[in-house]
């Protein structure tokens, strides 16, 4: 029996992950306890993505256990101990703003519980792969410090610099910039994803993200950008832009090919690997171009509002550049466009309000 733990089940990521990875063959183990509804309130629960996955996933195996408790992830790796050929680790704290509410929980949750996981999988299942999904925030607000120029709708990377065609390498310092105290504790976990790697031998990766988007996001005002927009201009709620004109950019890749991406790596394995992940430089969008877009598919105005105070930490353009992912494994190439992100989240908000096509 070849298994693959999956935390963070029921969250867009994860619940993408349990279905691939059970179409190949593999029995699956979700963790959730659906933290998520606590984040962000019960309109953001993974409750129905998780019974969906019970319902429609065939030998799916679920565990309502927290990452931040030790020994009960040591008793589920016992179970399955050699079994385990996988670790997909998506269970997160995924917001900037809420993270300066409740600091402990933040770093117990992304730092502390990418720890247990480590250290369950070095004891039990050292042989495992270990996917771990990290963020493009371990870098802080650096990118702000790029040469940007400011057109009508978005902004920019000066034409002649090494990012401004492909996007931002992994050659990007973490120091000497603001983070938010997520980004912290998603930089602390993801150097010790690395380090399992380099000192351990581990076969480990850290998936730098960009914005993750597909139909399955439980969305919410502080995590899930396109989802919730999309969201907001179908049910005629309001939104608001925080910061930079609405010209900051975006890239956005769809949960099927950062997944892809993730069976990939699952294949041929490296061991410390480390890899800037997103829609890169053809699926990309400023906040301003991202309404408009939702708009037009809705065939009506996004009753939106202004706030000059950005988020702390936030970017005001990051786009990543995949090409060392995609050096390393030209198997995989995206197959969601920018439209057809949007076309797709259209769909889904659509279905969820029951209205007519």
């Amino acid at each position: 029996m070849s298994v693959i733990i999956v935390t963070g089940a029921g969250g867009l990521i994860g619940a993408e992950a349990v279905r691939r990875f059970t179409q190949a063959g593999h029995t699956v183990v979700g963790v959730d306890n659906d933290m998520r509804a606590y984040f962000f309130g019960d309109s953001a629960s993974t409750k129905w993505s998780l019974a969906e996955l019970q319902a429609e996933v065939s030998g799916y195996r679920h565990h309502s256990l927290d990452v931040r408790d030790a020994s009960a992830i040591g008793r589920l790796f016992a179970e399955y101990s050699s079994d385990i050929a996988g670790v997909i680790h998506a269970a997160a704290q995924p917001s900037h703003d809420w993270a300066a509410r409740e600091p402990y929980v933040d770093f117990a949750i992304n730092a502390i519980g990418t720890l247990n996981l480590l250290e369950a999988t070095r004891h039990k299942s050292p042989d495992a792969v270990f996917m771990f999904l990290s963020t493009n925030k371990v870098y802080g607000d650096a990118p702000n410090s790029l040469p940007l120029c400011e057109t009508d709708r978005r902004f920019e990377c000066m034409p002649r610099h090494p990012y401004a065609e492909f996007g931002i390498d992994e050659s990007m310092s973490i120091d000497q910039t603001k983070h938010s105290l997520f980004g912290v504790s998603k930089a602390a976990a993801d150097l010790m994803v690395q380090e399992y790697g380099r000192y351990f031998g581990m076969k480990t990766v850290c998936f730098r993200g960009g914005c993750l988007t597909g139909p399955g996001h439980s969305a919410a005002e502080l995590h899930g950008f396109l989802s919730y927009l999309m969201g907001c201009t179908v049910a005629g709620r309001s939104y608001t832009v925080f910061g930079y004109k609405g010209k900051q950019v975006r890239d956005n890749i769809h949960c099927y090919d950062l997944v892809g991406a993730l069976y990939e790596f699952y294949s041929a394995p490296r061991v410390g690997a480390v890899y800037n992940i997103g829609g890169g430089a053809t699926s990309n969008c400023s906040v301003l171009e991202a309404i408009a877009a939702c708009e037009k598919r809705a065939g009506r105005c996004l009753d939106w509002n202004y706030s000059d105070q950005a988020r702390s930490g936030d970017h005001m353009w990051w786009i990543s550049d995949t090409r060392r992912f995609q050096a390393d494994y030209p198997g995989w190439q995206p197959r969601y466009s920018l439209d057809d992100i949007f076309d797709e989240l259209y769909r889904e908000a659509r279905e969820r309000r029951a209205l007519p096509g």
